[in-house]
């Protein structure tokens, strides 16, 4: 993994959809990453229990998704015995220091980072990509992290994994719609 350029998308993936693929794309293309990590959650702590399918179930589901080699689907989480972001990206970091990691969310988790534990210290550990999505692209951009971190936007660039953080950037392309939320109410799964 030294010197390796990896994209960290983390959520509970309950399903994993072509929504999660479209980011990853589109940040291994923009970003020059050589691949993307999806960490699948065991548990995330702001969603409730009510409707999530099983760890094991979230992860096969994922991995028959990412039909892309690049994309790493992981219950690396689970082996760190982390639950929150923070201490996940500590962690990762002490375990592969050499490793440049870029945290990858969507629009609409850029909106609530603030009520993610230490989310600060999510900003500071690692440069920050934000894929747009419908819905919540302008409003994110408006964001109390957004403002909290405005001076450290920066392109969208093959150099921005090696910055060093706070850094924060946008990737604006065609977005994908879908959602596990639309996906789990259209199979009568409970949100």
């Amino acid at each position: 993994m030294e010197g390796r350029r990896v994209g960290l998308l983390g959520g509970s993936f309950n399903p994993a959809h072509e929504g999660h693929v479209h980011a990853s794309l589109l940040a291994l293309r923009r970003l020059h990453l050589d691949c993307v990590w999806w960490l699948v959650s065991p548990q995330n702590p702001l969603k409730s229990s009510r409707g999530m399918a099983p760890s094991a179930s979230r992860l096969v589901q994922a991995r028959s998704i990412a039909h892309d080699r690049r994309i790493l689907v992981t219950d690396i989480e689970t082996e760190l015995g982390t639950v929150y972001t923070a201490d996940t990206l500590a962690a990762l970091k002490r375990k592969f220091p050499r490793t440049h990691f870029v945290w990858l969310m969507g629009s609409d988790n850029l909106l609530q980072l603030p009520r993610w534990r230490r989310w600060q210290s999510i900003l500071r550990l690692v440069p920050v990509a934000v894929v747009n999505r419908p819905g919540s692209a302008l409003k994110a951009r408006s964001s109390e992290a957004a403002g909290k971190f405005a001076r450290y936007f920066c392109p969208a660039d093959g150099r921005f994994a090696l910055r060093k953080p706070p850094a924060l950037t946008i990737l604006d392309a065609r977005r994908n719609a879908q959602s596990a939320t639309s996906l789990r109410r259209k199979s009568g799964i409970s949100p």
